[in-house]
């Protein structure tokens, strides 16, 4: 399974944005796909994931009620709906994907989300 992230850039707070994650190659393997995110300094850490084949969806606290993840499954997309941005979101976004019967971690490539006046 391969990932391919894009979206993120420069947003004023209480700003929206939307990131993409397309996924390509052995798809069924896919048991979730979501984001993660990690600010200068901190660790990684976990922001929303969604099940690839029903409709369950999970958040991080910190976003809850800002961010929606959806599926596209035309396009084999994750999007996540970032709105009521806050500084505290900005971080280099990366799109996860757990696979296989190990539940492995596939990486996309950061994006980068931030958020200043």
């Amino acid at each position: 399974v391969q990932l391919q992230a894009s979206g993120g850039g420069l947003v004023r707070p209480g700003g929206s944005l939307r990131l993409s994650c397309a996924a390509s190659g052995r798809t069924d393997s896919v048991h979730t796909i979501g984001w993660f995110r990690q600010a200068p300094g901190k660790e990684r850490e976990f922001v929303s994931a969604i099940n690839w084949t029903a409709n369950s969806t999970y958040y991080a606290g910190a976003v809850k009620g800002r961010f929606t993840i959806s599926r596209d499954d035309a396009k084999n997309t994750v999007h996540l709906q970032m709105n009521s941005l806050k500084p505290d979101d900005t971080a280099v976004y990366y799109c996860n994907a757990k696979v296989g019967s190990t539940w492995s971690d596939i990486w996309g490539q950061g994006t980068l989300v931030t958020v200043s006046s």
